[in-house]
């Protein structure tokens, strides 16, 4: 099947490569295409809907937002040319950008930012709710000015709106397909949506009348899912792809030493962990490892973080316990990372009455994703787990997760740039990414707490109890933070490493 799938690859991308030796003995010498090697395939090309990180990577050519971060995560300009709090903090007013366009032509203005944002907070399966809840209003000031309405002061809103929560779709396409609209999505970015074959390619077409046109060098963007880490690296190596994400640890050293490639590392701002069902569906009661919190912490203390960091990326991330990593300055310092410690996970064990507990880790297909599964089923089993793994496709198991349909699962998440972004969807009752079903009253006013207070130390505080009362339960039992780890052709300029782990094309050239 490898075989097949890696054949099939070379030949798409020796046509595509005919293709473009055609133009260019034409005489087009700018028709050039711009081929990025994905690790997996996304889910739903609709901002509002979509939750998969490799998504928010097609998103960065397709959709532009009201704001953007920089390599030191500060605010950036986008569609939004900049923005005035009132002075309670509870009125954002946004100043747009003159003279953009949607892809279908329609005029890009503040009616159109009220109807995304009341579209992310009211369409039915929408995951930016929970992003925007404390927006209650929107209001159009006029043409180039709008109004955003809080019910409170809201810390994260501008990171949030730097997003998929800012991310701005036509409205008119939008409401003449609103149940499909992300099989053909229209939005205002540098590109636009051309074609998409399942498993095997997205296409974009350059937005000839762009805003900012002058920083765009391509006339295409092929996205293609690889999920095996070496197949992906081959067709950088043959030149059918020009970029890939997620190169594999264990060719870094490889790479480094070939002068045709660039390699480029970024800590994420997201996190590796294990994802517990501890009240999503029926199935947590008919597990140990879901309805105990005692064997949940039994679990953790068989993992030992240091050894899966060495032996699955080869060092290529850091150990931690929490949504962010011990470097970053909202981790919650009251509660340091666990040291391994099997004997105690026995005793908790023989505690809640099963020593040797079964359960099933679903699994994402990456090649990552099977050797961190593998280590934490050896691991676990020393201290009496018998855990079994179920390899899935990502989509699918991103789907099996929202229906609560899984005991455990391996799941990452890419990151926000504020903490807020990695906390309240995952912890808050019946918010839209928490798949645990985790639901405390009591963590829920931290956490609402902790995203309308403004002062860094006071959020500190807050955090610091969230942490407390969520080490009781562990819903999710939390490993490392991975390094993204780019290659790519070195004829390729303007690569920008920013820590969301997204590639912006504006500046990109070969």
């Amino acid at each position: 099947m490898r075989t097949r799938f890696r054949y099939h690859r070379l030949a798409h991308g020796f046509l595509q490569g005919l293709a473009l030796c055609t133009l260019l003995g034409a005489g087009s010498v700018g028709a050039q295409t711009l081929r990025i090697g994905l690790a997996e395939d996304p889910d739903v090309l609709d901002p509002t809907l979509a939750r998969s990180f490799v998504g928010r990577l097609v998103f960065a050519s397709l959709c532009d937002k009201l704001f953007d971060i920089d390599e030191k995560l500060s605010i950036v300009p986008q569609l939004a040319t900049s923005y005035q709090w009132s002075p309670d903090y509870k009125t954002l007013t946004l100043k747009l950008r003159p003279g953009v366009t949607f892809h279908d032509g329609e005029k890009f203005d503040a009616a159109a930012v009220k109807f995304n944002i009341e579209r992310h907070k009211t369409l039915a399966g929408s995951n930016r709710r929970g992003e925007l809840l404390p927006v209650s209003t929107v209001d159009v000031v006029d043409d180039l000015t709008a109004k955003l309405n809080l019910t409170a002061p809201f810390a994260p809103l501008l990171t949030v709106l730097a997003d998929r929560a800012g991310m701005m779709v036509s409205p008119k396409a939008a409401q003449a397909n609103p149940t499909g609209f992300g099989s053909k999505p229209v939005c205002s970015g540098p590109f636009k949506f051309s074609e998409r074959v399942a498993q095997d390619r997205i296409v974009l077409e350059r937005f000839a009348n762009y805003w900012n046109k002058g920083t765009i060098h391509f006339e295409k963007v092929v996205y293609q899912p690889i999920v095996d880490s070496t197949v992906r690296l081959a067709n950088l190596r043959s030149g059918q792809l020009d970029f890939i994400e997620r190169v594999a640890s264990s060719d870094i050293a490889a790479l480094k030493s070939e002068n045709r490639f660039a390699v480029a590392r970024i800590t994420e701002l997201g996190y590796q962990g294990i994802t517990i069902n501890t009240g999503k569906s029926d199935m947590a009661l008919k597990n140990p490892l879901g309805r105990d919190a005692r064997v949940r912490e039994a679990l953790e203390l068989s993992i030992d973080r240091a050894g899966i960091v060495q032996v699955a990326v080869d060092g290529e991330g850091e150990v931690g316990n929490q949504w962010v990593s011990p470097t970053n300055a909202f981790y919650a310092k009251n509660n340091p990372v666990p040291k391994r410690n099997i004997a105690r996970a026995k005793a908790l064990l023989k505690e809640a009455g099963v020593p040797n507990p079964t359960f099933t880790l679903m699994t994402p297909t990456t090649s990552d994703g099977q050797k961190v599964a593998q280590i934490v089923q050896a691991m676990a089993k020393e201290a009496g787990f018998d855990m079994k793994i179920a390899s899935t496709e990502f989509a699918t198991s991103l789907n099996l997760a929202d229906k609560g349909q899984y005991e455990a699962y391996l799941l990452n998440w890419s990151g926000r740039a504020d903490p807020d972004g990695n906390l309240f969807s995952f912890y808050g009752c019946k918010q839209p990414l928490n798949y645990p079903g985790f639901c405390k009253p009591e963590v829920d006013d931290l956490l609402v707490k902790a995203r309308t207070t403004l002062e860094p130390a006071a959020r500190i505080k807050l955090i610091e109890q969230i942490a407390t009362e969520v080490v009781k339960e562990r819903p999710i039992i939390y490993l490392y933070h991975r390094h993204w780890l780019w290659a790519y052709n070195k004829k390729l300029t303007g690569v920008r490493t920013i820590p969301d782990g997204l590639v912006r094309v504006q500046g990109l050239k070969m």
